[in-house]
């Protein structure tokens, strides 16, 4: 995506000491960034406050995120928001996340139409209460001829279940006559992935300083950058998220190759 420059430069005014726009090549920005919000409950917990509190303060870091991958011209940006394994914890948490979604979207579709943004889901949301899904439904007509960024949100997303579900429906596609097993290859097994026609994430971003994927997009992390932080998530700033940059820009990605003279 095309980058503004005036408002880029804007938005990073004022720059800490150890991060600067200046240290940043625009023109090797990442495609496509991943986030795995992690840390909203123990950045509560560490203030006293109760779990909740932790995942209403990290929409303010969602909503910087969202606004600084458009600034630095992203194609997309992806966030882990709800997993599968989510709906182990309390069920006033659980409520209150679905509630959250459902409250944010809305708030935050005028920066969507705003900053040219189109919103996308990745995992199963029919199973979602239906005053979420209803929200969610009406983020994407209202944001479907967007062209700008893609932001695709993670809700009740699991990876193993995102394999599984993309295999039996090649299966069934043999089953059927309308494919041949030798025409299943990376490519057609990707586009029954949620994230079919997205590029995979060149960088994944993970807060709280856990070193582990989660059961997070395990097939199209393959050749994905990490980068992993002990900020909890709702301390995560627009300066962050340029270290994370900085950080993608000094590896050197051989994709299974050798290093280049």
């Amino acid at each position: 995506m095309q980058i503004d420059t005036e408002k880029l430069e804007a938005y990073y005014a004022d720059a800490p000491e150890d991060i600067a726009l200046s240290d940043i090549d625009l023109a090797r920005i990442p495609r496509h960034v991943s986030i795995i919000m992690d840390g909203n409950g123990r950045w509560a917990q560490a203030r006293g406050l109760d779990r909740s509190e932790g995942h209403v303060a990290g929409v303010d870091s969602l909503r910087e995120a969202v606004t600084t991958s458009v600034r630095l011209g992203l194609d997309v940006l992806s966030v882990y928001a709800f997993s599968t394994e989510n709906w182990k914890r309390p069920q006033h948490e659980v409520d209150l996340l679905m509630h959250l979604f459902a409250t944010t979207l809305i708030h935050e579709l005028p920066l969507f139409h705003q900053e040219n943004v189109r919103l996308r889901f990745l995992g199963d949301i029919e199973a979602l209460p239906e005053e979420t899904r209803k929200v969610f439904q009406q983020g994407l007509d209202e944001t479907a001829d967007h062209d700008g960024m893609v932001f695709a949100l993670a809700v009740n997303y699991g990876a193993r279940a995102e394999i599984v579900r993309a295999a039996k429906h090649l299966i069934q596609e043999v089953e059927d006559g309308n494919l041949e097993p030798e025409e299943i290859d990376d490519e057609r097994f990707s586009q029954e992935l949620y994230t079919a026609g997205l590029p995979d994430p060149d960088l994944l971003i993970r807060t709280s300083g856990e070193m582990r994927l989660s059961n997070y997009l395990l097939w199209q992390l393959a050749y994905t950058e990490f980068y992993v932080t002990d900020t909890y998530w709702p301390d995560f700033s627009r300066w962050d998220f340029l270290r994370a940059i900085r950080s993608f820009q000094g590896r050197n990605r051989r994709f299974g190759g050798v290093a280049k003279a």
